[in-house]
This record gives structure tokens, C-alpha cells and sequence, in this order.
């Protein structure tokens, strides 16, 4: 990730773990960036949760009966 306030310019570090030498030349394209949005969560601290119809099921428990 990127932090908000950072204004440099992007990098991007390339690894050969090939057995030859590599050659990048200036304009290839080498690279790409995804851009999503990203939110910060203000947590309220509670002492206790009210029960729901999932309860505390796990990974998966969703639709069993």
C-alpha cells in the first residue's frame, strides 16, 4: 500500500529468478497498479454484542441448519 500523504514517485522492484539476464527497456511495460478506495473504520468499544441469527458460527456455518 501507499500511504495518503505520500507524494514521491512509485517504484516498482523486479526480481529475474530466471537462469538469464533480462533486459527491461525504457517505455516497456512492466507493471500495473490497482487503485481501490480506502476507508478508515472508527471501532465503537462495547462491553457487551446482541445475539443474532448467526450466532457465532465460523467460516462457512451460513445456511446450515
Amino acid at each position: 500500500t501507499i500511504d495518503a500523504d505520500y507524494r514521491g514517485e512509485i517504484k516498482v522492484i523486479l526480481i529475474n529468478h530466471g537462469q538469464h539476464a533480462f533486459t527491461i527497456e525504457r517505455g516497456q511495460r512492466i507493471a500495473q497498479m490497482v487503485v481501490e478506495k480506502f476507508e478508515t473504520v472508527n471501532w465503537d468499544v462495547v462491553k457487551t454484542l446482541e445475539e443474532t441469527d448467526r450466532g457465532e458460527g465460523g467460516f462457512g456455518s451460513t445456511g446450515t441448519k
